[in-house]
């Protein structure tokens, strides 16, 4: 696959988490965590499996076999992530958990570069940093001193483990590259519904649904679960965990974008800040050039 095709399913991907914070906000009001997690991938489970077989034609087996590297991702990048970000925004507000989120890149780039020994070049690395200034400024609306008055609580911490959960989950995609995106991501779903199936039943669902309701966990199910996820799976092996990380920073930025479709006002500083992560991306991905060596001719 080419790196361009690789970068603009990255993107689809973080447009889809995007979603996820709005239509969130209508569902995890009305269910557990755990309520929500089981649901969205329940159905993106019933997709995902047609899916696979109807487009990759699998080799099942291949895939079981690979049971202990999903199993781990099962637990860090389906359960893991999306249940304790749930907790988190029960007990911290949303500009404490993106503010916290933004430190995943860079997070991801550092264990690359330490456990998978991928190289940042000096742009790569201005880019990181750019990036996380347009986070910043789209956060604190253009008041850097906003990081330091904020108060951290015990959501705070939830949002820690979370964005270490998703490093450890993008380092390890790259193991499953030679396996069948669709079919991979299938099966560690279905390991994660059997993880979760036990703690769902004890839950004391309420199986009736609000329109808002159905559409959130709908969503939640098709374009963050399968869409998401697919494109992230698809994405990491091909442009490398380091460079990937950076494109978390673009959910700030589609999500000040949706806002403004639903009518919520955003700002100058929001704006500018978007912007600046979108070059911070750029220059994260950019490739250094190398320039020939000049041989000296003796005379």
């Amino acid at each position: 696959m080419r790196r361009s095709t690789a970068v603009v399913f990255l993107i689809f991907a973080n447009l889809f988490w995007a979603g996820n914070y709005i239509c969130g906000k209508y569902v995890i009001g009305a269910m557990q965590p755990i309520q929500i997690n089981f649901l969205r991938w329940l159905i993106a489970a019933i997709i995902l499996f047609p899916l696979a077989q109807l487009i990759e034609k699998p080799d099942w087996k291949s895939i079981w076999k690979e049971w202990k590297i999903l199993l781990l991702l099962s637990v860090l990048g389906i359960i893991g992530y999306n249940i304790l970000l749930y907790e988190a925004l029960y007990f911290t507000t949303s500009l404490n958990a993106a503010l916290i989120n933004s430190v995943n890149p860079a997070m991801i780039a550092i264990f690359a570069a330490w456990l998978l020994k991928e190289k940042l070049s000096k742009v790569n690395a201005l880019g990181l940093l750019v990036s996380l200034v347009g986070v910043l400024l789209v956060l604190t609306h253009g008041d850097f001193l906003r990081v330091f008055a904020i108060n951290y609580n015990a959501g705070d911490l939830f949002m820690l483990i979370v964005i270490i959960s998703w490093t450890f989950y993008t380092l390890l995609s790259k193991r499953i590259k030679d396996l069948p995106p669709i079919g991979a991501t299938a099966v560690t779903v279905a390991f994660s519904l059997l993880l979760m199936l036990p703690f769902f039943i004890h839950s004391n669902f309420n199986w009736s649904f609000t329109p808002a309701t159905t559409y959130g966990i709908l969503y939640l199910a098709i374009f963050p679960s399968v869409g998401s996820l697919l494109f992230w799976n698809i994405g990491v092996p091909v442009v490398g965990a380091s460079h990937t990380g950076i494109f978390m920073n673009l959910i700030t930025v589609f999500t000040a974008i949706l806002s403004v479709l639903l009518g919520i006002r955003i700002d100058l500083f929001q704006i500018i800040g978007g912007l600046v992560v979108i070059f911070g991306v750029y220059l994260t991905n950019k490739k250094s050039v190398k320039r020939p060596v000049r041989r000296e001719l003796n005379s």
